[in-house]
């Protein structure tokens, strides 16, 4: 009996689905998923992270943009952004994104924020034009919880 009831807890567990968490980036190592070229910086990374895979890194929201644009997203993915200002993690499905005149990696000039709040404190966000999420995430759903 042990025997079953230890079997079925280890298949469950092997089968259990964990929620994605976004990975620690190294600067100055890793490389964007779509330019390649090396994340230098927080405040514009993006990244796609999905049960057992390996996360996707960004250097910037324009080439999140381009590679959600070519590829279809895995069962259970997360997409997140950085917030600009702070550098936090934030679910893409729920941040605020603004077209400015920043200079970004690959200069689409896209930033994300949490919240209204955390746009209008950051100065280089002041002036942009807000941008609706399915313009950057694409119009099918971009982030699937399991």
């Amino acid at each position: 009996m042990n025997r079953i009831v230890m079997l079925v807890c280890v298949t469950l567990a092997a089968c259990a689905t964990h929620d994605p968490r976004p990975a620690t980036i190294r600067l100055g190592e890793d490389a964007c998923a779509s330019c390649r070229m090396t994340i230098v910086s927080m405040q514009n990374a993006a990244q796609i992270v999905a049960p057992g895979a390996e996360p996707i890194l960004f250097d910037e929201i324009g080439c999140l943009r381009n590679y959600l644009a070519a590829t279809p997203l895995t069962d259970g993915a997360l997409v997140v952004v950085a917030d600009h200002r702070t550098g936090e993690w934030i679910d893409a499905r729920h941040a605020v994104f603004t077209q400015t005149a920043v200079a970004t990696p690959m200069s689409s000039g896209v930033l994300a924020h949490t919240d209204v709040r955390s746009r209008d404190a950051d100065e280089r966000a002041r002036g942009g034009a807000p941008i609706a999420a399915d313009a950057v995430l694409g119009s099918r759903p971009r982030s699937v919880q399991p």
